[in-house]
């Protein structure tokens, strides 16, 4: 049994959803559809991060992600 959502975009964000619909050829439902099931799926994988520890000091202290680094209080 489906479900029904309802959701309020902007004309701007439905011009670029129906851009990206015919891009794909693809109705604007179906587009919407198929972002929403690829959300779904990624979330069921786990988390975006990954969870590797790095093993080099230098890559933990110089990388891009915030996991484990705190913000110095000045």
């Amino acid at each position: 049994m489906s479900k029904k959502i309802t959701i309020s975009l902007s004309d701007e964000e439905i011009k670029t959803l129906e851009k990206r619909a015919k891009k794909n050829l693809m109705s604007l439902k179906e587009q919407v559809e198929d972002i929403i099931r690829r959300s779904v799926i990624n979330t069921k994988k786990g988390t975006s991060y990954s969870r590797v520890k790095p093993d080099d000091r230098l890559v933990s202290i110089f990388s891009r992600e915030m996991r484990g680094r705190k913000k110095r209080n000045k």
